[in-house]
């Protein structure tokens, strides 16, 4: 088992930067990779990125590409995403989550976190 907590949503305004944190214990963490996703207001969850588990191989969403930035620390056990450049689009609830494969599809990870929100408005 692994447990995953999100942190660093926030309220934001456009072309501003926020960087979210995800922190994990229980089973070795380095044996996972790791994607954020999120959900928007009213709409399914989506992919924004993913990286492996030695942090050698990233995939981004098209829409976040250039804006967003993933990485880990597996000394600390965490996962960062550092986002840059923000708009109201990217106004969800942003979660965390483990696998075994680099991927931007939900069916390939197993653990989850709670979320954290970020609202980009002016």
């Amino acid at each position: 088992q692994v447990q995953l907590v999100e942190s660093g949503g926030g309220l934001v305004q456009p072309g501003g930067s926020l960087r979210l944190s995800c922190a994990a214990s229980g089973r070795p963490f380095d044996e996972y990779a790791v994607g954020w996703f999120r959900q928007p207001p009213g709409k399914r969850r989506e992919g924004v990125t993913s990286i492996d588990s030695t942090g050698g191989r990233i995939v981004y969403a098209d829409s976040v590409k250039g804006r967003f930035t993933i990485s880990r620390d597996n000394a600390k056990n965490t996962v960062y995403l550092q986002m840059n450049n923000l708009k109201p689009v990217d106004t969800a609830l942003y979660y965390c989550a483990a696998g075994d494969y680099i991927s931007l599809e939900e069916k390939h990870y197993d653990y989850w976190g709670r979320g954290t929100q970020v609202t980009v408005s002016s």
